[in-house]
């Protein structure tokens, strides 16, 4: 089976796919100074953006991983969630607290996609 790589660069890829599954990269918001509320929608953002370029949709997501730095973000990173998620077709979802990369990230998220499954 052969591996397809979506954007690929020197340190990794955006997705990889193999067969009909994508393994996205994790998204992580781009303003380190925002709040959780902030940075969790351009993080979602992020990965609608990578989704869709898969010629997937929001239904086609399987599970996400959610890091945060604090938990006591979790809260905040929920109520934007609930107003993004699919409610008629939630991936599975599992949140856990970590230290992420760089000062000031709050956020980080990793999906798996389903390809070709709805639409």
């Amino acid at each position: 089976m052969t591996l397809e790589r979506l954007s690929p660069g020197p340190r990794m890829s955006q997705a990889v796919c193999i067969g009909n599954i994508a393994f996205l990269a994790g998204q992580v918001p781009d303003d380190l100074g925002a709040d959780i509320t902030e940075q969790t929608r351009q993080v979602l953002s992020k990965m609608d953006k990578v989704v869709e370029e898969l010629g997937a949709t929001k239904a086609d997501i399987a599970s996400v991983q959610v890091w945060l730095a604090d938990m006591s973000d979790f809260q905040g990173m929920n109520a934007v969630w609930d107003e993004w998620v699919d409610r008629v077709a939630p991936p599975a979802r599992a949140t856990g607290g970590v230290a992420l990369a760089r000062p000031g990230m709050r956020v980080e998220m990793i999906a798996v996609v389903a390809l070709g499954a709805t639409g």
